[in-house]
């Protein structure tokens, strides 16, 4: 029984879960994760989003980087590199056996969701992964020198390339998981936790599926978002250099405003407080900076806390 449906996209997103994970039985969380990442290098299908929420809630993530297997090695990007290969993006030999499995299964057919919910219980995971959809999705990202895919923006250009526009590539042709429209239509559901991700790259790409939006508009379930902007800066990644960059605010007002037409509340930082004036939606001030293990559980417990006060509108 799936009480709370969270969205996430990668390590901000994946805190939260892992939060919210510690304070649910098993079989409570079910955790939607952003696809538009995905992409195929060196032959092999990667799923960073996906990945990450893995590696955290087995609690084998590298804690340095907050992405990627701990204690890893890199006898294969070494080797890669000696024989002159692309080496821009980084696989462990621990992460790389992941992709290697990933893509053996897709090729024989089987669906992401599939392959992904066997790693977890291999794993131990007790919440359940899903993508949001088993149909492909990539973001693409506009730039001075033309559209980028998105992993060549990130990680091959380090976010360098001013941002002017977003594309998901395939978007329209997707389809949301079957698992997930249930799961919104379920009494049992408690609330839907849109987590702190970037709002344009990790969250959009799942919100801009055909008919997900709505499905979440018409949910029971109260809807609660955790803002990603702390002080008008991210904690971690582009999301307030995009914001910037497309035009808008840095702040957590903005991120507000993308989803207001969901939201039942918003959490946003107690720094950012004074900003709830602004914010046209129900708002709670809350340490939400999740340094250790501790304040991802404190956060979680909060956003139960609010999910059992708020009301649908």
């Amino acid at each position: 029984m799936t009480r709370i449906l969270a969205l996430s996209g990668g390590i901000g997103g994946a805190k939260l879960a892992l939060g919210l994970s510690h304070l649910l039985a098993p079989g409570e969380l079910t955790v939607v994760a952003n696809i538009g990442d995905d992409f195929e290098h060196l032959g092999l299908a990667i799923s960073p989003d996906i990945d990450t929420l893995l590696y955290t809630l087995a609690g084998i993530e590298n804690p340095a980087s907050g992405w990627g297997r701990r204690d890893e090695t890199w006898t294969f990007m070494k080797v890669l590199r000696d024989l002159g290969g692309a080496d821009w993006f980084q696989l462990g030999d621990g992460d790389l056996a992941l992709h290697v499995e990933r893509t053996r299964r897709l090729r024989a057919g089987e669906p992401l969701s599939a392959i992904m919910a066997d790693v977890a219980a291999r794993l131990g995971i007790a919440a359940r992964i899903l993508p949001a959809s088993d149909d492909p999705v990539r973001t693409r990202v506009k730039t001075g020198e033309g559209w980028l895919d998105f992993q060549d923006w990130f990680v091959g250009r380090r976010c360098a390339p001013r941002v002017q526009a977003l594309d998901f590539a395939g978007i329209n042709l997707a389809r949301p998981h079957p698992a997930i429209l249930q799961t919104l239509i379920d009494p049992a559901l408690e609330a839907v936790v849109i987590c702190p991700s970037n709002p344009f790259i990790s969250i959009e790409p799942i919100l801009a599926i055909p008919g997900m939006r709505q499905a979440l508009r018409d949910t029971r379930a109260p809807v609660i978002a955790v803002s990603p902007i702390i002080g008008g800066q991210a904690v971690k990644g582009p999301t307030a250099k995009m914001m910037a960059e497309l035009g808008f605010e840095s702040g957590a007002q903005t991120v507000g405003a993308r989803y207001a037409d969901l939201l039942d509340l918003f959490i946003l930082d107690e720094v950012d407080a004074a900003l709830a004036q602004r914010i046209a939606l129900p708002t709670l001030s809350a340490p939400t900076w999740m340094r250790t293990l501790e304040d991802r559980i404190a956060l979680a417990r909060t956003v139960l806390a609010a999910a059992r006060g708020a009301k649908r509108a």
